[in-house]
């Protein structure tokens, strides 16, 4: 799948008290959402997971990640709060 065909969705969500920045939209079988993940918490030295075909990130992370996905050729907007 072509970067231009993923528009991710990037929001904040508040669980219990911290802030987890949450990217969705992505094919999970045409991206490599393990490396892409991997590739995040390097980036901004923070944790995350992968559920449901979303990519979790603790730490509000919405403007820069939507910043770097689109220096990488990929559409995003910020989504929700």
């Amino acid at each position: 799948t072509l970067p231009g065909s993923q528009p991710a969705r990037v929001r904040r969500e508040r669980r219990g008290g911290k802030v987890v920045t949450v990217i969705t939209g992505l094919d999970p079988r045409a991206s490599d959402l393990p490396g892409m993940l991997e590739q995040l918490r390097s980036a901004f030295g923070a944790g995350g997971t992968i559920k449901n075909g979303a990519i979790e990130l603790q730490g509000d992370h919405r403007d820069a990640l939507i910043e770097r996905r689109r220096a990488l050729g990929y559409p995003a907007k910020a989504a929700g709060g």
